[in-house]
């Protein structure tokens, strides 16, 4: 994993303007997450774990709602987990992307938010967050689609270090794999405001969102939701 970490090393590495835009950019992607964490597992945990938790902007969405009594993170980027860390409401350590230095079902919640398409062994790290978390909520955005197929758009996605393109078949297969099954999930084609932050107008976040709402299937096929899913043993 120290290919990955270097990785993100560099993407947490930003500074000025261009750390101000991917600050801000992270706090309002994370408010959709939590919006996700919170619709498929409503009962506030005693301990959230949110594995890849980057700056921390999840877990700190998911505290000030009140979700949650206490908040764990671990992240890969040395760099990333000592930004997170510096956010007081949150403990944040770095692992080394593959086992969790914890006990068996240590925690309550486990969250894998945009991680398993970074990761070379999906199954494993879902696997081993299982172990240590009884539930897990996992989100990753649903890339094999007609529009992510673009070479624009791979090119994007591999700039970016994702190294899966999933399917909502995937999702299920890969929880299965883990020895896991799909409680409850959900689509998202994203809100306004995140269209608007990469320039996108109010007629294509229409478009996209109203597909999704009345052909769900059609529209994963057509471009790419973000799709989470509460696992369970």
């Amino acid at each position: 994993m120290s290919d990955l970490a270097h990785f993100y090393d560099d993407a947490y590495s930003h500074s000025g303007a261009e750390a101000e835009k991917w600050a801000r950019w992270r706090a309002l992607s994370a408010r959709g997450k939590a919006d996700h964490v919170v619709a498929l597992h409503p009962a506030s945990p005693e301990v959230v774990c949110e594995v890849g938790c980057g700056d921390g902007a999840l877990l700190a969405e998911l505290a000030g709602r009140g979700y949650g009594a206490s908040h764990v993170g671990y992240e890969v980027s040395p760099e990333a987990a000592r930004i997170a860390a510096q956010r007081p409401e949150l403990r944040v350590s770095s692992f080394d992307g593959e086992l969790l230095p914890e006990a068996d079902g240590a925690f309550g919640l486990g969250v894998l938010s945009h991680v398993l398409e970074h990761v070379p062994d999906p199954v494993a790290l879902l696997r081993d967050t299982a172990r240590v978390c009884r539930e897990v909520v996992v989100e990753v955005p649903l890339e094999d689609n007609l529009s992510a197929r673009r070479p624009a758009k791979v090119a994007e996605a591999q700039r970016i270090g994702h190294i899966q393109r999933f399917s909502r078949a995937d999702v299920h297969r890969i929880a299965a794999d883990a020895g896991l099954r799909v409680e409850r999930e959900l689509s998202d084609a994203l809100p306004l405001e995140v269209h608007r932050f990469h320039g996108g107008g109010r007629v294509k976040w229409a478009v996209r969102a109203g597909t999704l709402r009345v052909a769900p299937p059609l529209a994963r096929r057509l471009f790419t939701v973000h799709h989470a899913a509460l696992l369970v043993r």
